[in-house]
């Protein structure tokens, strides 16, 4: 459960609200992420992860979003599932994104680990793999919120040391009735100082932006359980089914009811 607190020193403090902080918990929740290892040499046009590497072993792990071509130098590569091309980190993060192994520890033995499942063929090396690439997916998103971005957009925001704890909290608890008194002080600011901060760096006003990922929350929400307009509305945080509606029609061009009526809903944006 979530625990909404005015004070942003209890909130860290707190257990309950541990998960706040966690930039990326909330887009994996309603975007879940997977991996398939890819056969061959044929890329098929979606986000692929690749391992660099040579005799030594994997020496960089290479993360390319649009339009992936296979490198030589490619030890291994997987397919990777962000959840939909709706999903705003997905939008947010560079064309490609790479790690050197020799930088991060972490990085080399996970990517060591993956590759000694990829060359055996032992009982559940499959199940592995997937896991594996899952984390060596993870690990570089990780680095691509910590290293933020020079223009304003999602990264930005999510690398500032107070406006993340702004973006998690409205990721976290959408239906909460958010405002901006609350918001500037989760960020541990002045009303003011908040206000011209977040457009500047977030690329839009805070309530802009919420409504945004409102509707995209409610947008998963019916694709993913075909629940009832009214219900995700209210889970959404609007007052009404019908306000949602109309918000709903001139973010995306569509009514709700038509992302019911498939598992995935109409083609996404």
């Amino acid at each position: 459960m979530i625990r909404i607190m005015k004070n942003p020193e209890s909130m860290i403090e707190s257990p309950d609200s541990v998960r706040k902080w966690d930039r990326l918990a909330a887009f994996f929740e309603i975007y879940p992420l997977s991996v398939r290892k890819l056969q061959g040499r044929a890329s098929t046009g979606r986000p692929a992860l690749f391992l660099l590497g040579g005799n030594n072993g994997a020496e960089a792990v290479l993360l390319v979003v649009r339009d992936p071509v296979i490198p030589q130098a490619a030890l291994a590569a997987v397919e990777v599932e962000f959840g939909g091309p709706g999903n705003p980190l997905l939008k947010a993060l560079p064309d490609t994104l790479q790690l050197s192994a020799n930088d991060h520890p972490a990085l080399r033995a996970t990517a060591q680990a993956f590759l000694l499942e990829a060359q055996g063929n032992r009982c559940g090396s499959s199940r592995a793999l997937d896991r594996l690439g899952e984390v060596l997916v993870l690990m570089v998103m990780r680095a691509a919120i910590e290293a933020g971005a020079a223009v304003p957009g999602l990264l930005a925001g999510l690398a500032h040391p107070e406006l993340h704890r702004v973006l998690v909290a409205m990721h976290d608890a959408p239906a909460h009735p958010w405002d901006v008194d609350e918001l500037s002080d989760i960020a541990g600011m002045s009303r003011s100082r908040f206000m011209d901060l977040f457009p500047r760096l977030v690329g839009d006003p805070p309530k802009a932006y919420l409504t945004r990922w409102r509707l995209e929350f409610g947008r998963r929400e019916l694709q993913k359980r075909g629940a009832k307009v009214k219900a995700v509305a209210a889970r959404s945080g609007f007052g009404s089914s019908e306000a949602f509606s109309r918000a709903f029609r001139r973010e995306f061009g569509y009514p709700p009811m038509e992302s019911r009526s498939s598992p995935s809903g109409p083609l996404l944006p």
